[in-house]
């Protein structure tokens, strides 16, 4: 299958699973908490119907693909193409009506990440990469996505979606590197990874990641020509602690004082 036929079932993918999921949108929705007694974790209808929109697609289309999603767990994940799929990365910003979630479509070959996709449905936005190149589709039309250049901490825009994430030592390891930053913004999810691409953040770092909140990232970063890795420089795929950044000196920087 060509990168064509391939473009065009993933956009598919995503409005599918973006009919779904809107109408639930600043509305009272109900949400149940997963976590079993730890740190709130919503699951909403919405996240559900998402992702078993995309999975019925998915088996339609491609029946020998593995599929590995939050609401409804992994099935054929040794296959050759694993899809990685988050109905609503930012549940937490959903439920408050703040329009930074996203959903995030991603494509494993042999566990490496070749594919993603961020749809955000409410303001219409695609940010979409294969790791040799990004491109965003909005209201405005499609555009290549490319990450600034950045030399030195002290000029960066840094984000993280909660310093909650963290445990004491990360914590205290993440904050030695937003000290040397300019700027700091929180709260924004899978939002932020994608303004990374486009030019607008310098660095996101985050812990406690699962494989659907990055591999379709990562993608999308590398193909807006950013790195991302976990704190200790290896891949990203299998989630946990993640350092991106636009610009490979900053990157650096930031390994270094996150492993001091």
């Amino acid at each position: 299958m060509g990168p064509i036929d391939f473009s065009t079932f993933v956009n598919e993918l995503a409005t599918l699973s973006g009919q779904a999921i809107l109408p639930f949108f600043r509305t009272a929705l109900a949400a149940d908490d997963k976590s079993h007694g730890g740190a709130f974790d919503p699951v909403t209808e919405a996240d559900r119907a998402g992702e078993a929109a995309m999975r019925q697609l998915i088996r339609r289309t491609f029946p020998t693909h593995g599929i590995v999603g939050e609401e409804f767990g992994t099935d054929g994940g040794d296959a050759e193409y694993v899809w990685v799929l988050d109905p609503i990365d930012g549940t937490k910003a959903f439920m408050a009506g703040l329009p930074v979630w996203g959903t995030l479509i991603g494509l494993l070959r042999l566990g490496a990440p070749v594919y993603g996709l961020m749809h955000q449905p409410f303001t219409a936005e695609r940010f979409l990469g294969d790791g040799a190149g990004a491109s965003y589709r909005g209201r405005q039309g499609e555009r290549k996505l490319r990450v600034r250049s950045c030399a030195a901490l002290s000029d960066a825009l840094i984000s993280t979606t909660s310093t909650h994430m963290f445990g004491p030592a990360e914590l205290a390891a993440y904050q030695r590197v937003e000290r040397e930053t300019r700027i700091v913004r929180y709260g924004c999810d899978c939002y932020a990874y994608c303004m990374l691409a486009a030019g607008h953040i310098d660095l996101v770092i985050e812990a406690g990641l699962k494989p659907y909140d990055i591999v379709a990232l990562i993608p999308i970063i590398e193909g807006a020509g950013g790195i991302v890795t976990t704190w200790t420089g290896e891949s990203a795929a299998k989630g946990g602690s993640i350092v991106a950044a636009g610009d490979r000196r900053i990157h650096e920087a930031a390994l270094a004082l996150l492993n001091r």
